[in-house]
Formats: structure tokens, sequence, C-alpha cells
């Protein structure tokens, strides 16, 4: 799976990219240092790298990349190499007969090494970037939120496992994921310098693009995802305020809500199931009725809005549903909009009804 290119040469690498042997000998021993392996680079090692290097035990750690198991046994931590798994002396490889390790908490993807350090890390690293004590409830939903929406993939793509089940050949190829992009900063077959130096200055690279994007991950769903969820979950309870079916929610702020109300359904119990949404659109300051659809990956709604309504606008519209106001509604009928508020839930009860 990996390059044999210097199989026997041990390197080591800090932020400024090469080890300077520093007039302070005490200070460089002391250093922390984590191997992983050289030759051909992925997106798990290098993310797994730089997650690790986040923490309070090995920050700014001097990266020492070699796959000499002497080397490797007189280091503070090895990741992606070495064949050990074992969270005590530090050592967080995957490759080795019998590793079956998964995430847990209802994640089941074989982990990479990114997600072997991220399971014993990440909540150290989400409560740093958050400012908040590790036992604080949002960190926790962090963690697992930002697991599911990034590491897991990583996980998945190095471990060989497919995102669906089909013999069926993509209809399309897509190489702009971030392992994708990782692998392109290995040194390419026709650059003139192969040295080990040039391949430590790929690897930086590398670990700075996984952890740029980690991190943009991990502050987004800090400052957005995490209010939205707050507001769909308080409009989630007050749903009976609207209508007496409990069928209908309205977003007392515009916001992402599509993805939490099928994890808040499911959380909160909610029987039966949320099939319209009424929110204000800022540009018109009109009222939006959005059918839910059947599941986060699917358009088809749970219950769209009346066929003999579909296409029609204003007039014609207001017309055909016996609703004043109304402003238009798509011709799959998966959302329309009425001028007023009122409008929009006179709407939604009358879809109920159809």
């Amino acid at each position: 799976m990996f390059g044999s290119r210097g199989l026997c040469c041990s390197r080591i690498w800090n932020r400024s990219l090469f080890l300077k042997r520093s007039s302070n000998f005490r200070a460089s021993f002391s250093t922390k240092r984590v191997g992983t392996h050289n030759g051909t680079f992925h997106c798990d090692e290098a993310l797994a790298c730089f997650i690790l290097r986040r923490s309070n035990r090995f920050s700014d750690a001097q990266i020492v990349r070699t796959r000499d198991h002497q080397v490797l046994e007189k280091l503070d931590a090895a990741l992606d190499v070495g064949g050990v798994y074992d969270p005590q002396s530090e050592r967080y490889d995957h490759h080795q007969k019998g590793f079956s390790e998964v995430f847990g908490l209802g994640f089941n993807t074989k982990l990479s090494s990114a997600g072997l350090v991220y399971k014993h890390y990440g909540l150290e690293i989400i409560s740093k970037e958050l400012q908040l004590e590790q036992r604080h409830p949002d960190v926790f939903r962090l963690f697992l939120a930002v697991y599911k929406n990034f590491i897991e993939a990583v996980d998945a793509l190095d471990n060989g496992i497919h995102q669906y089940d089909t013999d069926q050949p993509p209809r399309y190829v897509n190489n702009t994921s971030l392992g994708h992009r990782i692998g392109r900063l290995n040194l390419d077959w026709i650059e003139p310098d192969q040295s080990s130096a040039k391949e430590d200055e790929a690897f930086h690279r590398a670990m700075e693009l996984a952890g740029s994007e980690f991190l943009e991950c991990v502050h987004f769903h800090a400052k957005s995802w995490l209010p939205a969820r707050s507001i769909v979950m308080e409009c989630l309870a007050k749903r009976y305020d609207i209508d007496s079916s409990g069928e209908i929610m309205k977003l007392s702020k515009q916001c992402p809500w599509k993805l939490h109300i099928f994890e808040l359904e499911e959380e909160m119990k909610i029987d039966p199931p949320i099939k319209y949404v009424l929110y204000q659109d800022d540009r018109s300051e009109n009222w939006r009725i959005q059918a839910v659809s059947v599941s986060p990956e699917r358009f088809e709604s749970r219950k769209a809005l009346p066929l003999a309504w579909r296409g029609l606008e204003k007039e014609k519209l207001s017309e055909e549903s016996s609703i004043p106001r109304c402003v238009f509604v798509h011709m799959s009928g998966f959302i329309g909009a009425n001028q007023t508020y009122e409008g929009a839930l006179a709407m939604a009860r009358a879809s109920l009804m159809a």
C-alpha cells in the first residue's frame, strides 16, 4: 500500500520543515517524537499527525518518517506504521491482521490512523478549540459531528470501504476529495529531486492541508451547525403550538435545518414526523413552505404539496387553492410560498389534508 522509496531512511520533521541541531541539548532531547512511515503518504497519517500535534502531550512534536522498527521503538508515538494498536504506548496502526477497531457510539466503519488518533484525542482537541471543558455537552456533540462529517470518510477511503453497496461502475470520476488532493502532493515521478528532504517537505504540505480542513470542519460545526441544531430542537418542541397535527414546524430564525430535523426526530422520538417547515425568506420577506424529504440523501418529499397547485403562481394559485396571497408552488411540489405567515400555514394545513 505504501511506497518503497527510502525504506531504511529515518527522517525528522518539525514546523520549520527540518530538525535543526539545538544549542540547548536538553531542550532538543525533551521534545516528543512521533513516527509515521516514509515513502508515499496518504490522507490518514497526514491528518493523524496534525491532530496528535494539537494535543497537549504532543504539542508541536517532531515527526520521524521511517519504517525501521528499531527507530520506531524509541519514539514516543507511532502512527500508521509498526503493526500495533495500543493507546497505552501511543501506537496507532491499523494494517495488522485481526485489526477491527471502530469508533463506536453508533459508528461501525473500520478506523484508519486518523480515526484512531481522533478517537483518543478528539475530545481534547475540540475542547481546546472551543475553549470549553471536555465535560461540556457541546464538546461531545461536536466530537460526534466532526467524526461523522469529516473523519469517518477518511477512515473509509483508506480502508477501501465503498460509500454505496453496488457492483455498477461509477457514472463519473471524482478526484476532488481531500484524499485525492493529498495524494497529488506526493513527489511526481518526473520530479528531478527525489530526495528525502523533498519528500518530507511534501508531507509537511499534506499535514497542513489535512489539518486546515479539519479545523475548518470543527469551527463550522461550532459556529454554524451547533446553533442551528439548537434552533431546530426548540422549534420541534413547539410544533404543537403551530398546528394540532404536530406535523408542521415553524422556524423561529432561518438556518440550515434539513440535516438536523432527521437526527432530532429520532433523538426526540417525534411521531408523526414533520411534513412541512415554514420559514421567512430573508430576501423577499415572503413565507416559504417546504416539504421535508424522506431522507437527507433523497429529493423525494414525505408529502409533496398538492399536484393541482404545482407550477402555478400568484392569482392562479390563490384561486386554485382558495388561499389568498399565494406566490408560487414548484413543479415538483417540494416548496412553495405565500406573502404571509398565515397564508403559508394555511397552505401547509391544506396540503396535510390533500
